[in-house]
């Protein structure tokens, strides 16, 4: 392929100017609407970048696990995984963080920009609990801007049809893609099993 854009000039002559909506729909606060649609999601990704690459991780949880402190501040905690830590470890190098909020059945998404701090603040930490058991950390976001971004994404991928669900039968498990990856043979229904166990015993 030949036919790369390599500049910014470039770029805007091939798409042209953004529309106003597009523009005017960014504040640098957390509006009484976008708070909304913050504590009616249930899902949020984490974008990070840091000297070891870039990563964007899932985070989820009851809707309104990502709390609105102030319009301003938010609040996310930090729930036991398998501590690869790779978005955390980006934070403490660089700040910088990108959210993008789902809402099942929502055509919008929302999105955020802003700068993360980590911290093990016990109230905070405490204000978290579910079923006993508290975030290791909690991420704290102090937020540069806000938007929501329109339907047209989940639109053309149909996300939210109950129709075009994947079943768990059609897509390979975690043994069969560790049985490709791994040098040394592995039975693939044992690890399946021990998977979908550690899964539900340790949610929270």
């Amino acid at each position: 392929m030949s036919e790369y854009i390599t500049s910014v000039d470039e770029l805007e002559e091939l798409y042209g100017k953004p529309g106003a909506t597009s523009l005017e729909k960014e504040t640098a606060t957390i509006t009484t609407e976008y708070r909304r649609l913050i504590e009616a999601s249930p899902f949020v990704t984490i974008a990070t970048v840091g000297s070891g690459g870039m990563d964007c991780s899932p985070k989820g949880d009851p809707p309104g696990f990502v709390r609105v402190l102030d319009e301003t501040t938010l609040a996310i905690p930090d729930r036991r995984g398998n501590n690869r830590l790779d978005s955390l470890r980006n934070l403490i190098e660089d700040p910088r963080i990108g959210l993008l909020f789902l809402i099942p059945g929502l055509g919008e998404t929302l999105r955020v920009n802003g700068t993360a701090r980590l911290t093990t603040d016990a109230e905070l930490r405490q204000s978290f609990d579910i079923r006993g058991t508290l975030p290791t950390a909690v991420i704290t976001v102090a937020v540069e801007s806000v938007y929501f971004h329109c339907s047209k994404a989940i639109i053309r991928s149909d996300l939210w049809n109950p129709e075009r669900h994947v079943a768990d039968s059609d897509a390979p498990s975690c043994g069969s893609i560790l049985a490709e990856i791994r040098a040394e043979p592995v039975n693939v229904d044992e690890i399946d099993t021990e998977y979908e166990r550690r899964q539900l015993e340790n949610l929270y």
